[in-house]
């Protein structure tokens, strides 16, 4: 996906299950801001139900969990586009 002159990379520190990581981005602070929110609130979420679950194996389920989410969306918005009448891109 190539830059337009509206979309700058942004570089932002996020904190992400209690870890400080430095993320490069399309998009606002405040958009880098917010996904990184999500992917803490699922790993603490995953936590929360599995203390004994490593870091690796927390963040892995989050991985997953997120995909999940995303393939599911994705199928969602292409039966949409079906009744719509229209084709995916």
């Amino acid at each position: 996906m190539g830059l337009t002159m509206s979309q700058e990379i942004q570089k932002i520190t996020v904190d992400i299950f209690g870890e400080k990581h430095v993320v490069r981005g399309e998009g606002t602070g405040e958009y880098i801001q917010g996904l990184a929110h999500e992917v803490d609130k699922k790993m603490h979420l995953i936590s929360e139900r599995l203390p004994r679950l490593s870091l690796h194996q927390v963040a892995i389920l989050a991985a997953l969990n997120l995909a999940d989410e995303l393939a599911k969306l994705r199928e969602e918005y292409e039966t949409l586009l079906q009744l719509l009448g229209e084709k995916p891109e």
